[in-house]
């Protein structure tokens, strides 16, 4: 395929998003909207001077900026601003489902309502819906450089409003916090009928895919990179159907891979591991659902029908129903069908 092919067939594809951080969409224009709006200074001075402060190399350096940049959500408008910025940057591009990560220790640290947070984001996902046709559900994140007593705190927060979240996840710094240290949280989490999921095989070792797995019961693994590193890990993985949420441009800013021609999502492919695209936190990493199949399609060459693959397994592998998942990846066969030439 042309580039120009490759991008028109990839736009169109039906997809969904299954791991993407609401506040790590937040592009600098937005936050200096909100710094204004909440009367917030903010330690840069231009658009382009938060976007220098991008270059960073590894995890904790993005983290701390991360971190920085949330602390401008402050409203239930705040959240939903941001949550429907992001939802017309994934209907542009071609998704029609997410699944989005908050934390909402971010904020409740500083003294923003976990009610706020939530209601924000609810309202946003409401239109998204209702005016761009976009579905979506919510995925509570603890913070893993915190205690399991913090997380304990925030899954009791969350109880008033568990019919609105669909399942708990661990993100944040991973070196130094295995999911062993949340397998009690996550126990918890599962008994009021959450799914679960964690980030590990990022910066972490395979050992903590194999705890994720084995000790925390996941429904998906968020990430997964290094479970490579270990055949037995990776024939487990394949045999289980377990799905990757996988972050090709994340995985390069981030340096897990020295280059996008070096990422393993082909491997992964032909390995018969359950594959999919994800943009993490795009507004930092450079680059939304599209620009990570388009990209990686380049990258690690691709052909068309991997790209549905990787469409069909975002849905199989999403927390949507089976009657919906049915519907969706109809959809997808649909689409294939009716641009043969694409």
């Amino acid at each position: 395929m042309t580039d120009t092919t490759l991008e028109a067939f990839a736009r169109g594809l039906p997809k969904a998003e299954l791991h993407m951080h609401i506040e790590g969409s937040l592009e600098p224009e937005l936050m200096f909207a909100l710094a204004e709006r909440n009367g917030i200074t903010l330690p840069y001075k231009s658009v382009e001077e938060i976007r220098a402060a991008y270059a960073f190399s590894n995890l904790q350096d993005f983290l701390d900026i991360y971190y920085q940049g949330a602390g401008v959500l402050i409203t239930r408008a705040d959240f939903k601003d941001l949550a429907l910025a992001y939802f017309e940057r994934l209907a542009a591009d071609g998704g029609v489902h997410a699944e989005i990560f908050f934390d909402p220790q971010t904020h409740t640290e500083r003294g923003v309502a976990f009610e706020t947070v939530i209601d924000g984001l609810l309202d946003g996902m409401a239109e998204a819906e209702s005016r761009l046709g976009v579905t979506s559900k919510l995925i509570l994140c603890f913070l893993r450089h915190l205690s399991e007593e913090s997380a304990f705190e925030t899954l009791e927060q969350a109880r008033p409003h568990l019919a609105k979240i669909a399942g708990v996840g661990l993100d944040s710094s991973e070196v130094g916090h295995p999911p062993a240290k949340f397998a009690r949280v996550f126990k918890a989490a599962r008994d009021l009928g959450l799914k679960i999921v964690a980030h590990a095989g990022e910066e972490g070792p395979p050992e903590y895919v194999w705890e994720a797995i084995d000790l925390v019961g996941v429904d998906r693994i968020d990430h997964g990179n290094r479970a490579l590193e270990d055949a037995a890990l990776t024939q487990r993985l394949v045999a289980d159907g377990t799905t990757l949420t996988v972050c090709p441009l994340s995985n390069l800013k981030l340096c897990v891979v020295p280059d996008l021609t070096a990422h393993p999502m082909r491997r992964m492919l032909d390995l018969g591991l359950k594959a999919t695209v994800n943009s993490d936190d795009p507004a930092y990493f450079g680059g939304y659902l599209l620009d990570n199949y388009l990209e990686t399609a380049k990258a690690v060459d691709l052909t068309r029908d991997d790209l549905v693959v990787l469409a069909r397994n975002s849905f199989s592998g999403s927390f949507l129903d089976d009657a919906e998942k049915t519907r969706r990846l109809a959809q997808v066969d649909a689409y294939v069908a009716a641009n043969p030439s694409l």
